[in-house]
């Protein structure tokens, strides 16, 4: 039931670094991104993925990690992502695919979700370094990065509370929380 993957559908950060999805089960996810809605269906996205050990790491160095959790650094050896879908936008197609991306990535991530890959959307990114490393012409804006893998932690969703405080945390054995703001607050009106 797509209510069910779509709570599946969290922001892993941990992974079982040697269970690498296949080139062909990435080139497939790509593929549904393709098909995915696109504003005017002028289709600026481009995409590269990375399931090489080389490649992977020089992309894990350019990003930033859990922005609540300031001690943690990212995942440690052995629990980083098995592969990346870097999203670009070809601004000479539309130089604004923000919500293309979006439905994009959405779209990947839950027929990921239902493969048993898990993902993370990760925004802070070195950019620069990116497109030297990867050969990326100007052009093409490198928008997101998408960091898979198997999971190799728990996601608990909660309530956020009388603080509605949304920050995530991790608990002593490493389970991942996440707060998220109740119903009430934000169906703004029925009629």
């Amino acid at each position: 039931m797509l209510s069910e993957l779509v709570l599946r559908t969290r922001s892993y950060r941990r992974f079982k670094q040697t269970e690498v999805p296949s080139k062909e089960m990435l080139t497939e996810l790509v593929n549904i991104a393709r098909v995915s809605a696109s504003a005017t269906n002028s289709q600026p996205l481009k995409y590269i993925i990375s399931s090489d050990l080389r490649t992977n790491a020089m992309i894990f160095e350019q990003l930033g990690w859990a922005g609540y959790l300031h001690e943690w650094k990212g995942p440690a050896e052995g629990e980083r992502p098995a592969a990346y879908i870097i999203i670009l936008d070809d601004t000479r197609i539309r130089p604004d695919a923000r919500y293309d991306a979006g439905i994009a990535l959405q779209n990947i991530r839950l027929a990921a979700m239902e493969k048993g890959i898990g993902s993370c959307v990760i925004g802070s990114v070195n950019r620069e370094v990116l497109r030297e490393e990867l050969d990326v012409p100007p052009e093409l804006e490198i928008m997101l990065v998408l960091a898979m893998g198997i999971p190799a932690e728990e996601i608990v969703l909660e309530e956020t509370g009388e603080e509605h405080d949304i920050r995530y945390w991790r608990d002593e054995n490493g389970c991942h929380h996440v707060p998220k703001r109740e119903l009430e607050e934000v169906l703004f009106k029925v009629y």
